[in-house]
């Protein structure tokens, strides 16, 4: 029995924050019914390539595991009330249309939670639901371009650079996912359900963290500096005499260990003794470490300074990263044989372990309408 077997979530949402959010649901155990327009449905299923060896485009594939799989037309009064029988057995609905879509075919928060009092409504938008926000598309590269992210990603500040994955709908579906955890646990003290919504600005905001925080508490813009940090030093991507290797100094004792561990005395140079005067120093630190670090290959550092306690290791490609967890243990790949039509699939993980309610995988990414 997962820790959720006894939630049932109606998803109407489809690309990648809400569907994301309801798999990492589903994998705890939660029935997860996933609501889709007939033909096209989720947007994902043509975004290719890649694709896997039977033809379905990964992109889908990667968050829809462990979902079952309906069709329904909303235009339709026979569509809208599939949905309503739907959603009269469920605990959870989540929905990712354009603002308004759900009044308009009635079944917006209002009409829903005056027929299902107890049900627990999250909508995610890009932008929120106020007058202005409800005009804008909500796109991933579009809330990164106009939420600050891009312009602390990248080489300089000009060159504005979009992450290597659509981020902030993935941190807005964990949002998601929490709050529903704490809308179920609040029903289960008063009895009743309540709407969540959740928008991608929002979520990169608070994901941006000490950046974000710089702003809000000192009035400090950050800009974009590469692979540097702006408060800590040295803790960036250095060359070596093969591969490329990130150096994450976190403390002085650690850079007391790094400088031990390279043959170098910087610790007691004034200009370097302080993580604040290392950050000053950045660049003339920089210039000292790099002929230093040439004389070893990236996988010979990461196991001199492992041994010393410095964190630091070489730059993987995806196929690396993988490679590296399986020798570690962990598992990343899960192979699923789906009941419904034997079909075969390959997807990452689930990343949280539990010790009396592991995480299942029951059912592969599921067909266009494969439980209609």
């Amino acid at each position: 029995m997962g820790a959720l077997s006894n939630i049932k979530i109606a998803d109407f949402s489809r690309v990648l924050a809400g569907p994301y959010a309801t798999m990492l649901l589903a994998d705890m155990g939660a029935e997860v019914i996933k609501v889709e327009r007939p033909v096209l449905g989720d947007d994902t299923r043509t975004w290719g390539p890649p694709y896997d060896a039977a033809g379905n485009a990964t992109y889908f594939q990667s968050v829809n595991r462990n979902k079952r799989a309906v069709t329904a037309d909303f235009s339709t009064q026979q569509g809208r009330a599939k949905a309503l029988e739907i959603i009269s057995t469920c605990d959870v609905l989540v929905e990712n249309f354009a603002p308004g879509t759900m009044e308009k075919f009635g079944l917006g928060y209002s009409d829903l939670a005056a027929k299902f009092p107890t049900l627990i409504f999250c909508s995610i938008s890009g932008f929120g639901s106020g007058e202005v926000a409800r005009t804008l598309p909500g796109y991933d590269l579009l809330v990164q371009a106009m939420s600050g992210l891009m312009s602390i990603t990248g080489s300089d500040a000009q060159h504005p650079t979009k992450v290597g994955v659509a981020l902030v709908d993935v941190i807005a579906g964990l949002h998601t996912s929490l709050g529903i955890l704490a809308a179920i646990n609040h029903r289960h003290v008063s009895g009743h359900g309540q709407k969540i919504e959740i928008n991608l600005l929002s979520s990169a905001l608070s994901a941006m963290v000490n950046q974000s925080g710089a702003y809000a508490g000192a009035g400090v813009t950050p800009t974009a500096m590469g692979n540097a940090h702006p408060s800590i030093a040295p803790y960036e991507v250095y060359e070596t005499k093969e591969k490329k290797i990130v150096i994450a100094v976190g403390n002085d004792a650690q850079f007391a260990k790094f400088c031990v561990a390279i043959g170098a005395d910087f610790a007691h140079d004034p200009r370097f003794a302080t993580n604040p005067e290392r950050v000053k120093n950045r660049n003339v630190l920089n210039e000292l470490l790099t002929p230093l670090l040439a004389h070893k290959s990236a996988a010979q550092w990461s196991e001199v300074l492992a041994k010393v306690g410095v964190p630091a290791g070489p730059i993987n490609t995806i196929a690396e990263g993988v490679q590296f967890a399986q020798s570690l243990g962990l598992a990343p790949i899960v192979t699923i044989t789906d009941p419904r039509d034997g079909a075969v699939s390959k997807t990452i993980a689930n990343p949280i372990t539990f010790s009396a309610t592991p995480v299942e995988y029951h059912l592969g990414p599921p067909s266009l309408g494969a439980d209609d």
